[in-house]
């Protein structure tokens, strides 16, 4: 059973567990207007029947395997304009416990890479107010013990380390993070946390192929600049993708 944890300030100090349901960001969304939740509060279950990924695309997770969890977090010191700072951080978050036992990547934007398969995936819905967030609902999938999936791409903590792991126990870890990552930006380190995310990134430096506009396109990823765009060089010189305007061909 999952548990508050003991050496957090208030992330999973108010924790929901509900054994299943449609996405554990969506049961938060529908909540939040009910009832007053305070920062931290985490709504963790076993089964996502419409688990939501990047891109609109759906969440592959089996039943009782993975962790699929939601935090709150009330932003409100963080500019519309540089939102993407706490997409780094909740990246680092989980690259600091999955690196706990893997080599580990962040492949642009969020997603977790082990031995360049997919082992996490993250989805942050912010809500703004004037130019600064006002609320920001973390979805986090991590597989755990899933060892079959339907695409090649993906895979578990228990597929590529060989060991057993307690969710309650990762959980509990990752809140750690999460919350430690959070108080770094919110303590104002922001280049701290953009120089990590760097350190991170799948693919810096290396030449691969893209899809730009329906087109094969060669480049070496250099960084991620502020907004949160992806700084690509090719033949044809620097060019910056938001999310859907470039695509990954591996």
């Amino acid at each position: 059973m999952y548990k508050i944890p003991a050496k957090t300030l208030f992330t999973g100090q108010n924790l929901i567990y509900v054994p299943e349901c449609h996405s554990t960001n969506t049961l938060m969304s529908d909540m939040l207007p009910r009832q007053p939740l305070p920062e931290g509060t985490v709504v963790v279950s076993d089964f996502q029947t419409a688990g939501r990924g990047q891109r609109g695309n759906s969440w592959e997770s089996g039943r009782g395997m993975n962790l699929t969890f939601s935090v709150l977090f009330t932003p409100t010191f963080v500019e519309v304009t540089h939102q993407f700072d706490l997409t780094r951080v909740v990246s680092l978050a989980v690259a600091d416990v999955v690196g706990r036992y893997l080599p580990v990547r962040i492949k642009w934007p969020n997603d977790i890479m082990v031995n360049d398969r997919k082992i996490c995936g993250i989805l942050i819905e912010n809500q703004v107010q004037g130019n600064r967030l006002s609320k920001s609902i973390v979805g986090i999938g991590l597989n755990i013990h899933q060892r079959h999936f339907s695409s090649p791409l993906a895979s578990s903590l228990a597929l590529e380390s060989h060991h057993t792991f307690v969710s309650a126990e990762v959980l509990e870890h990752l809140l750690e993070a999460l919350e430690h990552r959070y108080l770094q930006l919110r303590q104002h380190q922001q280049e701290l946390l953009r120089q990590h995310y760097l350190e991170h990134l799948y693919w810096k430096g290396e030449s691969h192929q893209f899809l730009v506009q329906e087109q094969l396109t060669e480049g070496t990823i250099q960084g991620v600049d502020l907004e949160g765009r992806l700084q690509l060089q090719t033949a044809h010189g620097t060019s910056f993708f938001r999310l859907k305007e470039i695509r990954y061909l591996a």
